[in-house]
C-alpha cells in the first residue's frame, strides 16, 4: 500500500483547498449542509488528481528512470506495477464521478473536465512552452468555480481572474525552479527536469514572474475593494496576501528554495502564517465584523 499511497501524492491535495474558496467568500461557512458539500467536492478533486498523477508516472515512467530523484518514483522503480497503477487510476475516476454526484450532477462534470484537461496536459500539453503554465492555471480556476458550484454560490469574476493570475505565478516561479536545477546540472549529465524547459529561459521567466506578480497583487486588491460580500472591508486580507507572495519570492530567489509549490505552502512557517492569518481576518470580516460592528 505504501508505493501506491505515495504515487497519490496526498501532499500535493492542498491545492484542491481552493474549494473551499467559495465557501468561505460566500458567507456560507456557518452552514452545515454546505460544508459537508464543499468537502465531498474537496475529496472529488483529490481523487481525480491523484487518477492525473497515476497516469502522469506511468506514460513517464521511461523517462523517470533516467531521472536523477525521479527513478525513485513508485512506477518508475518498479516498486508498484503499471495492472495496480492503472487499477487505482480507474477507482480513483469512478470515486470522483460518484462523489460529484453525491453533491450535484455539474460537480461531476467539472471532475471530469478536469480529468480531460490534465489527461491533455500529461499526453501533450506540458510540452507546449507557456500553454503548459496557462493549463496549470486552468485547473486551478476550475477548483475554485467548482466549489463556488457545490455551495450554490457564484464565484466573483475578480475571484477567478485573481486565481488565475496566482496559478500562472506558481507555475513561472515552478519552472524557474526547475530550469536553475537543470542550469546547475554538470554537462553531459542525465536531464534534470521536463523537456519544455529547452523553450525557457531564465530572463524570460523572470519577466513573467513580474508581470504576473503584479497583475495577481492588483486584482486581488481591486477585488478586495469591492468585495460582493463585505464590500471594502475585505481590504483588510491584503497584506496576509502580500506577504506570502512576497515570502515565497524571497524563497525562490533569495533561498534558492527548490521543494514544491506543495511543500513549500504545507511546511514553510511564512507561507503557513500568510494563509492561517489570511483565512482569519477573511473569517473575522465577513462572519464577526457585522455582529460587533457599528
Amino acid at each position: 500500500m505504501r508505493p501506491l499511497v505515495v504515487s497519490l501524492r496526498p501532499q500535493e491535495w492542498v491545492k484542491n483547498l481552493l474549494v473551499f474558496a467559495g465557501l468561505l467568500f460566500s458567507g456560507k461557512l456557518d452552514e452545515g449542509g454546505q460544508v459537508l458539500d464543499a468537502t465531498l467536492a474537496f475529496a472529488a478533486f483529490c481523487a481525480i488528481s491523484s487518477a492525473g498523477y497515476l497516469l502522469n508516472d506511468l506514460r513517464d515512467r521511461e523517462h523517470d528512470r533516467r531521472h536523477p530523484d525521479k527513478r525513485r518514483r513508485p512506477i518508475a522503480s518498479g516498486a508498484l506495477s503499471v495492472a495496480t497503477a492503472t487499477a487505482a487510476g480507474v477507482v480513483l475516476v469512478a470515486g470522483s464521478i460518484a462523489l460529484g454526484l453525491a453533491v450535484e450532477p455539474e460537480i461531476a462534470g467539472l471532475t471530469v473536465l478536469y480529468g480531460v484537461i490534465t489527461t491533455a496536459y500529461s499526453l501533450v500539453l506540458k510540452r507546449l512552452v507557456i500553454v503548459d503554465v496557462m493549463t496549470i492555471g486552468s485547473l486551478f480556476i476550475l477548483r475554485v468555480i467548482a466549489g463556488a458550484v457545490a455551495v450554490e454560490a457564484q464565484a466573483s469574476e475578480f475571484l477567478l481572474v485573481c486565481t488565475g493570475f496566482l496559478a500562472l505565478f506558481l507555475g513561472f516561479t515552478k519552472r524557474r525552479q526547475e530550469a536553475m536545477l537543470e542550469e546547475a546540472a554538470p554537462a553531459g549529465g542525465p536531464a534534470v527536469t521536463r523537456p519544455v524547459l529547452e523553450h525557457y529561459s531564465l530572463p524570460f521567466l523572470d519577466q513573467m514572474i513580474a508581470m504576473v506578480t503584479a497583475s495577481a497583487v492588483i486584482s486581488y486588491v481591486l477585488y478586495t475593494v469591492n468585495s460582493p460580500i463585505a464590500g471594502s472591508r475585505m481590504l483588510a486580507t491584503a497584506p496576509s496576501v502580500l506577504y506570502g507572495i512576497f515570502r515565497y519570492l524571497y524563497l525562490i530567489y533569495d533561498r534558492g528554495d527548490t521543494r514544491s509549490t506543495a511543500a513549500i505552502i504545507a511546511r514553510d512557517p511564512g507561507v503557513i502564517f500568510a494563509g492561517v492569518s489570511f483565512v482569519a481576518t477573511a473569517f473575522f470580516v465577513l462572519y464577526v465584523f457585522d455582529e460587533v460592528g457599528p
